[in-house]
């Protein structure tokens, strides 16, 4: 009987689960495809190659909503139909129907870990490279509808006119344009390309005026071929430049380890600094700028080592968000006894989503901080589960 029972809520739980799943996941991803695409003004095709890059986002989101939402649907609906009662009065335990929906939140939890892996690691980086691919057909759009075109990415475009491919009287303006600090532009007419290699703007231009942050102006006749790095964060593929939040759980022990040894190294520059401006009675220099470089050094060091030490431990709790989401919504689902979807829903939703996140932000921010261990991430996940023990208590008195 009990294992007739474990198959036949995990069914109704797996049904309700899918189905959810799909409606939230179409939902976050037609506002997040949307909002992209309003905000940068992305092209149909841009819009398509978006999607597999959103999913595991989508994904990332809707797991837990949608584990909570399947189990209150399930134990408000057989709570409020008697079947609880029922199942009791035949002699099994009512504990014994909420081990399916604990088994299927075991389940769910590390494939929600790897979902949000692959979002953090694969999902953003390749929305960056769609939009920056995309860079080329936003701007002549833009500058067709209103001529004049602000990037993201440190650059702005003014024209009088777009005829076909040629801009007329472009105005470009650049704000990092390597050590000659900001670069403004002029010309007779210009064209835009993107070239795929190097992730660089290449813009044709024709009776060209420069003029750069350092007061150099020049006059350049003819055609001339100026390139704008738009990403230099895409090119660059080595981890210890990247993000810990960007990168993959199996390549961040390995970083955490090479960061530890530059936290050292950096740590072994300052002491020699010190040491060799005592040595040389020059403690002046402790402080100076080489000294100030060195402790901003090693400050970073240290920082960025404290995140990757961070990073597993919120992937791990974000993740198992699912189970402990479960664990409370199972038991509080089957004592409110309603069969009002939504109403159950809500009466679980709301108290979890007031209490694990802010929580959960608060751990993830003081651990980023140092100022608790990295494992304090997992606070909210763990008064999630005091509170589920004390309704699964309430629910064996039942």
């Amino acid at each position: 009987m009990p294992t007739r029972l474990t198959r036949y809520i995990l069914l109704e739980i797996f049904k309700i689960f899918i189905v959810a799943l799909i409606a939230m996941t179409m939902l976050i991803l037609m506002i997040g495809v949307g909002r992209e695409l309003l905000r940068r003004g992305l092209g149909i095709m841009a819009v398509v190659q978006l999607l597999p890059y959103v999913l595991p986002i989508a994904l990332q989101f809707s797991f837990p909503a949608t584990a909570l939402f399947s189990v209150c649907c399930v134990y408000g609906r057989m709570a409020a139909d008697g079947e609880v009662s029922t199942v009791k009065a035949s002699g099994i335990s009512p504990l014994k129907m909420l081990q399916p929906a604990l088994i299927f939140a075991v389940l769910l939890s590390p494939i929600s870990v790897c979902v949000s892996d692959l979002a953090v690691s694969w999902g953003k980086p390749g929305i960056n490279r769609v939009v920056l691919m995309s860079v080329e057909d936003i701007a002549y759009r833009v500058l067709r509808a209103q001529h004049s075109y602000t990037s993201d990415h440190g650059f702005s475009i003014h024209v009088r006119d777009v005829q076909g491919k040629t801009l007329i009287q472009p105005t470009v303006s650049v704000l990092n344009h390597g050590n000659d600090g900001p670069m403004k532009l002029t010309a007779k007419t210009g064209q835009l390309s993107l070239d795929p290699a190097t992730y660089q703007l290449v813009l044709q231009v024709v009776d060209s005026q420069i003029e750069t942050g350092r007061g150099i102006q020049g006059i350049v006749p003819g055609e001339i071929e100026y390139k704008i790095p738009l990403g230099q964060a895409m090119i660059d593929k080595d981890p210890a430049d990247r993000s810990p939040s960007s990168l993959p759980l199996r390549i961040i022990m390995t970083e955490r380890l090479q960061q530890d040894a530059r936290t050292h190294a950096a740590a072994g520059q300052l002491a020699a600094h010190v040491g060799f401006s005592i040595l040389m009675s020059r403690s002046e220099a402790i402080a100076g700028p080489a000294g100030q470089g060195i402790e901003a050094k090693l400050a970073h060091s240290k920082k960025r080592l404290t995140r990757l030490h961070t990073e597993p431990w919120r992937r791990w709790a974000e993740g198992f968000s699912c189970f402990f989401f479960v664990l409370v919504g199972a038991p509080l689902a089957m004592i409110a006894r309603t069969s009002d979807y939504w109403t159950t829903f809500g009466l679980c939703f709301l108290p979890i989503l007031l209490t694990y996140y802010p929580l959960f932000i608060f751990g993830l921010e003081q651990a980023k901080d140092a100022a608790i261990p990295p494992y304090g991430v997992w606070i909210g996940n763990i008064v999630l589960g005091t509170i589920g023990a004390t309704l699964i208590a309430r629910v064996r008195r039942y």
